[in-house]
């Protein structure tokens, strides 16, 4: 008991940036890219989102620095944080100038890049990525295998194997295409903790507005 009582007081001692790792202290990166209609009928409608008022599709959820297993989140960093300018630079592919403000906060500090730099091959993975363009066709919801989504991205992309790719559902519904890439943004293997496919049959997509 003593043991834990002085445990304890040593972790409410500790200073609030501690839980913040080294920028640039990492493994691998996610690029996440989330299906818009989705985000935009679980939340982005209901905060009334300049994004759900567009025709996304894949829209870039972020780039997260991980490691091979578990990931740093608000990192210490020297990097000044970007100016609205740059955030607002994003809005094409991200939806929002928000979502690119806190993708920075939560997960770019960590790469150990200047935002310039961050958001540059942020843009560069997105754009490196061909999107199913039989995704876009949809005229109307469907309910399909989510490793219908998965196949659809590997036929599109004849570099990706299915071990460097994950597509997660969210409240029954496509929500995310998830791709592992090196530190240099080429196709790698994901680690076992982001290896974790959607294994639903009946996934709803909804189409592009």
């Amino acid at each position: 008991m003593r043991y834990l009582i002085v445990t304890l007081l040593s972790l409410l001692a500790a200073p609030a940036w501690s839980r913040g790792e080294q920028a640039g202290d990492f493994d691998y990166y996610v690029l996440a890219l989330s299906w818009s209609p989705t985000w935009c009928a679980l939340e982005g409608d209901a905060r009334g989102s300049p994004q759900c008022d567009r025709p996304f599709g894949w829209v870039l959820h972020g780039l997260w620095p991980q490691f091979e297993s578990g990931w740093p989140s608000y990192c210490r960093t020297t990097a000044h944080d970007p100016s609205r300018g740059q955030t607002a630079a994003m809005a094409d592919i991200m939806g929002a100038p928000g979502a690119a403000w806190y993708q920075w906060k939560k997960h770019g500090r960590c790469a150990g890049l200047t935002p310039d730099a961050y958001f540059d091959a942020a843009r560069d993975a997105f754009d490196a990525v061909q999107k199913p363009a039989l995704l876009r066709k949809l005229d109307r919801p469907v309910t399909l295998p989510a490793s219908v989504v998965e196949d659809a991205f590997l036929a599109a992309n004849p570099t990706l194997s299915p071990d460097m790719i994950t597509i997660t559902c969210k409240s029954a519904r496509i929500q995310e295409a998830r791709i592992c890439l090196t530190r240099d943004l080429t196709p790698r293997t994901c680690a076992a903790d982001v290896v974790r496919d959607c294994t639903m049959s009946d996934a709803l997509l909804d189409p592009i507005d």
